[in-house]
């Protein structure tokens, strides 16, 4: 008899976990919300276009140690779409909105890709709802117009035409191992991106690709620097939005923070690494010792 896959669906990851997903009222923005586990409160933040299954992998692991939180940002998943722009301010805003419908205080805070962007803009603005931070492959901090134009591009060409070879294309983009990509993460987003609405509601988000949008918001010191949480940058060694050299700016501006770099992963080392991924947040944000 053959092995089974380590990876065999979704659902699969979530089987033997006991969990719930409910949409939750922000302010009016009907919020989906899967939580799971008990301890320290830690939410997460997935990335540009992305839902709350970017953890589907890590969730009953770190549900083992923490009360776990995460939900569809404003504008994504299956969420509410308000037509307004999805700026930084505005996605920070729904989170802390978010914290106060579930009454968490204060909370451990880790975000991939936009989702590192709104969780460090947080952390500066309001230090006193954030325990602990960790920044999961955060992606150009140095605003490389390159680097914003492709994500702009390939993401509206897979809205726009949500086949299985503009999402997969799109999907991939994440992967450093690409044969990961599975059909049912494929199919959920192209459901997400075929919802009425969709189009705009990415439009609204991908103005933080818009260079004269973007800066009001763009990593600098003057507020990356009123981080006072102790911060864990979580960087891979193949991620198409940032190098090292990006991690190094970062690490110059933040008053206390560390770096781990994953090997052999790109942009979701939640999914191709989840061992260490685990790991990194149950010795950082946990035991508070530094990653090795």
């Amino acid at each position: 008899m053959s092995a089974l896959p380590e990876h065999i669906s979704i659902w699969g990851e979530l089987a033997d976990v006991d969990h719930e997903v409910r949409h939750v009222d922000v302010g009016g923005v009907r919020t989906r919300v899967l939580r799971a586990g008990s301890g320290p409160d830690l939410i997460l933040l997935h990335g540009t276009g992305g839902h709350l299954e970017a953890y589907a992998r890590d969730l009953a692991g770190l549900a083992a140690d923490f009360r776990v939180t995460a939900y569809d940002m404003v504008g994504h998943g299956w969420s509410d779409l308000p037509d307004r722009p999805y700026t930084i301010d505005v996605l920070s805003e729904h989170l802390l909105g978010l914290m106060d419908a579930l009454g968490i205080e204060s909370a451990h805070l880790s975000g991939e890709s936009l989702g590192g962007w709104v969780v460090a803009w947080t952390a500066a603005h309001h230090p006193e709802r954030v325990e602990r931070l960790v920044l999961n492959t955060p992606g150009n901090i140095a605003d490389k117009p390159e680097v914003m134009v492709r994500m702009r591009e390939s993401t509206l060409a897979a809205v726009r035409d949500p086949s299985d070879e503009t999402v997969r294309r799109r999907v991939e983009f994440l992967f450093h191992h690409k044969e990961m990509v599975t059909d049912e993460l494929v199919n959920l987003r192209r459901a997400v991106y075929s919802r009425p609405g969709f189009l705009q509601a990415i439009t609204n988000t991908l103005v933080l690709q818009d260079p004269e949008v973007r800066k009001d918001f763009a990593w600098r010191p003057a507020w990356v620097g009123r981080v006072t949480a102790p911060t864990l940058l979580l960087w891979t060694d193949h991620d198409p939005t940032g190098g090292l050299d990006e991690a190094e700016l970062l690490l110059g501006w933040l008053p206390d923070a560390r770096l781990h770099v994953i090997a052999d992963a790109g942009h979701w080392p939640q999914w191709e690494k989840k061992d260490e991924f685990l790991r990194a947040h149950h010795d950082f944000l946990l035991l508070g010792k530094d990653p090795v």
